[in-house]
């Protein structure tokens, strides 16, 4: 399925985008096994986590809010979909995906603010010697002082700058994969309301709440929309609860397990919520399967990063993530070995899976046969980006 990239001379001299917010299981896979490389999947995971805690940490030692970040973990991951992992650094992307999130939110900061926030992350040695107020770090001296950090073929003095100019690079081809669409629906007012909804407790839905950030480092909010992904992390942590009552105390009421069996099941709420109770399931496989990795690595940067208030905004419980940084990380209160006979519990007695469609060149819907990315980032011929599916524009959108 794999084409090789038309050249220059190849390319149409005009054509249109549309934008696609929201990807089948198939073409995830096509996309992800195009652009790895010589990674192997594992591989990809850890860089993709890599990624997404340095884009929380950035995140949470500026102080954006909660959909700020989660937003730039969701552009970091459809950025890849589009583009090779090799020819670009993770630092780059995420903060490009970082400060496209905040013109999405209107929590605008200027690009060397970023910067000097993430070197501060980077180079946390640095920031502790600084004299500034916020441990801001005074990067192009100390860089050029430095060989091993001088980017190659910089000048002396321009280190800030030539990241800058990378950022904004990054940054137009952020905005081509998404069309330039800047709405973004997120899953946490769901999460709350049908929680509500369903009758489960306030510790059920807050619990609920943590993995649906943790949602965000994976590639769910790119499959599934945000009612949906609400809906499985509902029922993920009532999976979770079920695993020990000491290590998981959240499913103390029996509403939550009222709530739970509803989800378990196929039946009416699927028509009302506009959700499949298979879409729950693999929802919930991949959630467990991040707690996993967690439990096996405790030093990952995933779920005990995140906040544990239910609130978009910063609180004067989480102030200090505004000067110091993410808190320190605290243990996965489950054991892997919980999680695996949890997943196979599972699919012991969950439903068939839905007939995934494959990936197909010839349907219309699937933008991409390789020609797609290799058109993105060009300034050859004219480009039409449409703000919907191929379909869809043109009928109300």
């Amino acid at each position: 399925m794999d084409q090789s990239a038309p050249s220059t001379s190849q390319l149409p001299a005009s054509c249109s985008k549309y934008h696609r917010p929201y990807f089948t299981a198939a073409e995830v896979e096509y996309f992800s096994e195009k652009h790895r490389g010589k990674l192997s999947i594992s591989q990809e995971e850890k860089a993709r986590q890599q990624a997404c805690g340095f884009i929380e940490a950035v995140g949470s030692k500026i102080g954006f809010p909660r959909k700020t970040i989660a937003t730039a973990q969701n552009l970091y991951h459809r950025f890849h979909l589009f583009f090779s992992r090799k020819d670009f650094g993770y630092h780059d992307v995420s903060l490009a995906a970082l400060y496209v999130s905040t013109k999405m939110h209107d929590t605008l900061k200027k690009p060397r603010e970023i910067l000097m926030v993430s070197y501060a992350v980077r180079f946390p040695e640095l920031a502790a010697k600084s004299k500034t107020i916020g441990g801001e770090v005074d990067m192009d001296p100390m860089v050029w002082r430095n060989p091993s950090l001088r980017p190659p073929k910089a000048e002396p003095l321009q280190t800030v700058e030539h990241d800058r100019q990378r950022l904004l690079a990054v940054e137009r081809l952020i905005l081509e994969t998404i069309c330039f669409n800047f709405t973004s629906r997120l899953p946490f007012p769901y999460v709350i309301k049908l929680g509500k909804k369903l009758g489960a407790s306030k510790k059920l839905i807050k619990f609920a709440w943590r993995l649906t950030v943790d949602s965000h480092r994976t590639l769910v909010p790119l499959m599934y929309p945000p009612n949906t992904v609400a809906l499985g992390c509902i029922y993920t942590a009532a999976l979770l609860a079920t695993i020990d009552s000491t290590a998981s105390p959240h499913l103390d009421d029996e509403s939550d397990r009222q709530a739970a069996n509803i989800l378990k099941q196929k039946g009416d709420w699927e028509h009302i919520y506009m959700a499949e109770a298979e879409d729950l399931e693999e929802i919930a496989h991949v959630l467990i399967d991040l707690l996993m990795q967690a439990a096996q690595n405790p030093s990952a940067n995933t779920s005990p990063r995140t906040p544990s208030s239910p609130s978009p905004h910063p609180s004067p419980r989480n102030q200090h993530y505004s000067s110091g940084g993410p808190p320190n990380l605290l243990p996965v209160p489950y054991k892997p070995e919980q999680l695996l006979h949890l997943k196979i519990a599972m699919r012991e007695n969950e439903h068939p899976p839905r007939p995934c469609r494959p990936w197909s060149s010839s349907d219309s819907n699937v933008m991409h046969d390789g020609n797609e990315a290799a058109l993105l980032g060009k300034n050859e011929g004219t480009v039409r980006f449409l703000f919907g599916p191929s379909g869809v524009v043109g009928h109300g959108v």
